[in-house]
């Protein structure tokens, strides 16, 4: 995917466009190769679960104050990137790789259908609780598969097949959900999976954190966690994960936690700069 990128101070807004017809991906271990090193996360008291709808308010109350028409303009370009890239700071925040080829599920139509209506008030409908765990499943095999694009292409298939009782494949043992909000039709959802804990040679399960964002709310319907276990279908018992699986997973999780690191810092930019607008401005 091609995008265009809009420099705001020391970070970027990304504006998506049309995909290409080929795409050339980095191994997980290459890209964390790449990335420049973040500073440390910032200390900010101000991050807390609804930090995206509190900054913008406070963002667009500043444009109402006595400000410079050159301040006004960087206040509107920073509103403009949060609106572009809420997903990637609220998920990447929180140690989730948002890009899109690391997404289970991208912006899936929630149906009619989905949802658990109550006939004495149709209008109280929300989705059925069932559904949320679908979203968790589908995104969980999605992001099984997606992890062959950063593995050499010699092991493509035995990454699809985790996912049939060919050979080896993964299980899930138990899935608990905390639902935050009732979603409702219409909107989209976007279900994102992080390694919960770094797995190393001799695993043979491993833990997934699952985000489940609601498009319309801009913030996350529900999150699971999943219970993952190795199972060789040939010898019929737990096995532990292969060498080149342990490896890419345990870069996928260094990567998450340099992502984490990279977001925190962002926000905590966001923060500092409406502070400075408003004290100028002499709100205190």
């Amino acid at each position: 995917m091609r995008s265009t990128v809009v420099k705001l101070g020391s970070y970027a807004a990304i504006r998506t466009t049309r995909p290409s017809s080929t795409r050339i991906l980095m191994t997980t271990a290459r890209l964390l190769a790449a990335t420049t090193p973040s500073s440390p996360a910032s200390e900010n008291g101000a991050i807390n679960s609804r930090w995206l709808s509190d900054l913008q308010s406070r963002l667009k109350k500043t444009l109402s104050l006595k400000i410079a028409s050159e301040k006004a303009d960087e206040v509107r370009e920073r509103l403009e990137y949060l609106d572009q890239n809420w997903l990637e700071l609220s998920a990447e925040r929180e140690g989730f790789l948002a890009d899109i080829e690391r997404r289970g599920v991208d912006r899936h139509v929630v149906q009619w259908g989905d949802m658990l209506l109550q006939i004495a008030d149709v209008a109280k409908g929300h989705v059925n609780n069932v559904i949320y765990n679908r979203f968790a499943e589908s995104g969980r095999v999605n992001w099984t598969r997606n992890l062959a694009q950063f593995s050499d292409p010699q092991y493509q298939q035995e990454w699809y097949d985790l996912m049939t009782p060919k050979d080896v494949g993964l299980i899930l043992a138990s899935i608990k959900t905390d639902f935050k909000f009732p979603m409702t039709f219409p909107d989209r959802v976007t279900v994102l999976h992080k390694l919960a804990t770094k797995p190393d040679y001799s695993s043979d399960r491993f833990y997934l954190d699952v985000v489940i964002y609601s498009e319309q709310q801009r913030r996350p319907a529900a999150k699971c966690f999943e219970d993952i276990v190795v199972y060789d279908y040939k010898a019929a018992k737990k096995a532990p994960l292969k060498a080149f699986m342990v490896e890419e997973l345990q870069a996928t999780y260094d990567l998450q936690e340099k992502r984490k690191q990279d977001a925190e810092r962002k926000i905590a930019e966001l923060h500092a700069f409406v502070e400075q607008v408003e004290n100028s401005a002499g709100v205190r």
